[in-house]
């Protein structure tokens, strides 16, 4: 069936998480997302983790789908091609992703020139296009202050690169609705999205700015706790840890019921002055109830604690590794139709996802791998520019463009 964006393009400029993801989620859902880079590649295109051979898998990860030119982006003959790509005529071309600065030969004054409707996402690091990366941001929004072992006063950084991964997502929706509001009323336009405004938007959508504005109050570090109500992390008989939660009061029966407390609820309930009903009064006694469910987990082998969790219906996860994921947990296997064993090439066979986006109409196509480095340049200089195939060659004469490594 057709993919959900076709007939989208856009070009991508990109280097790191944001960008990047934006496109290959663009991609990944059937636009043609042509990446450009210099030539040997930019500043992400061997980034950790790679290869024995040194083949960046955080590269290939991040550009699965996309086409992929390599250009002398010094030579003013390259930044003209890479400016013609951008602004090239078509109803859903026209469209430009980017964590470049937008200043000099990539500004929008200087692209708009060429295709007055074009539209320009960039990305930047604060409101103020001053420089900011996700590991910065993240310690400015408070959640590092607010993250690690109970009643620590030393900020712990999270390896995720959440600010990243949340600003790509919503660059993507942005193209769209850019492109949206350009086929209602025929205009483009620049947007801007800032990794600090997307961190700190988040910080007031879940309530902590509030909290610190009317309460004057601080989130304190809970370690694994669950800030609210009942969640904390137990060690297993068989040395694995796992994480149960109990949110709702559907939840919070469940865990009762499976881990065999229900007994002592209302002597906890009696001693401390709560209602165990309420999420907010399980967070407030969680040490108290932590101490029955304890005895029960450490009892029983995480695969004995599976089997009886889900027979219940509890709400839970096993801590893993990232190799425990890949060998064990069959959610992150091909019996999980997101994924599907794809031929990367300088990697090999790997298992990669789909997007996580099922549409019940459309078929889930089988995950495209990320391009040799300018695998499709010549394609895309004839194709996209119109270029003959002599005007082309002169341009690999002169250094100008090259494909992909042999």
């Amino acid at each position: 069936m057709t993919p959900v964006l076709e007939g989208l393009r856009i070009v991508e400029g990109s280097a790191f998480v944001a960008a990047p993801l934006g496109g290959m989620t663009l991609a990944q859902l059937g636009a043609d997302v042509i990446r450009f880079d210099a030539i040997g590649g930019g500043l992400d295109f061997s980034r950790w983790p790679v290869t024995g051979e040194g083949v960046s898998l955080f590269w290939t990860g991040l550009n699965k789908a996309k086409r992929s030119i390599q250009v002398d982006l010094r030579n003013p003959e390259g930044r003209e091609l890479i400016t013609n790509l951008i602004t090239a005529p078509g109803e859903g071309a026209g469209m430009f992703l980017s964590n470049f600065p937008e200043t000099g030969w990539l500004s929008d004054e200087a692209l708009r020139a060429h295709r007055d409707d074009l539209i320009y996402l960039n990305i930047i690091g604060n409101p103020d296009e001053s420089t900011a990366v996700d590991y910065t941001v993240n310690p400015s929004s408070g959640f590092a202050m607010a993250t690690g072992p109970t009643g620590s006063n030393m900020p712990t950084n999270h390896v995720l690169p959440a600010w990243d991964t949340a600003t790509g997502l919503t660059a993507a929706l942005g193209l769209l609705s850019a492109e949206r509001y350009r086929s209602r009323t025929g205009l483009g336009q620049l947007v801007k999205i800032s990794l600090t405004d997307v961190a700190f938007a988040m910080v007031a959508n879940l309530g902590y700015l509030a909290q610190a504005q009317l309460l004057r109050e601080d989130r304190e570090p809970v370690g694994n706790d669950l800030y609210g109500a009942f969640g904390r992390d137990f060690p297993t008989r068989d040395g694995r840890r796992v994480m149960v939660v109990a949110i709702s009061y559907r939840q919070w029966t469940s865990l009762a019921d499976a881990t065999e407390i229900s007994e002592h609820l209302p002597a906890i309930e009696k001693a401390l002055g709560v209602n165990l009903a309420k999420e907010g009064d399980r967070y407030a006694a969680r040490d108290a109830i932590a101490a029955f469910i304890a005895p029960f987990i450490a009892r029983h082998d995480l695969a004995d604690l599976r089997e009886i969790f889900d027979k219940h219906g509890v709400c839970w996860g096993p801590y893993q590794t990232f190799k425990q994921l890949f060998l064990e947990d069959p959610r992150c296997s091909v019996a999980n139709p997101m994924f599907a064993m794809i031929d990367q090439p300088g990697v090999g066979r790997v298992m990669a996802p789909r997007s996580p986006l099922d549409f019940r109409e459309i078929d889930r196509h089988t995950p495209k791998p990320a391009p040799r480095l300018g695998q499709h340049t010549d394609e895309i200089l004839l194709d996209v520019l119109g270029m003959s195939s002599h005007e082309v060659g002169l341009l690999h004469d002169k250094g100008i463009v090259a494909g992909p490594a042999a």
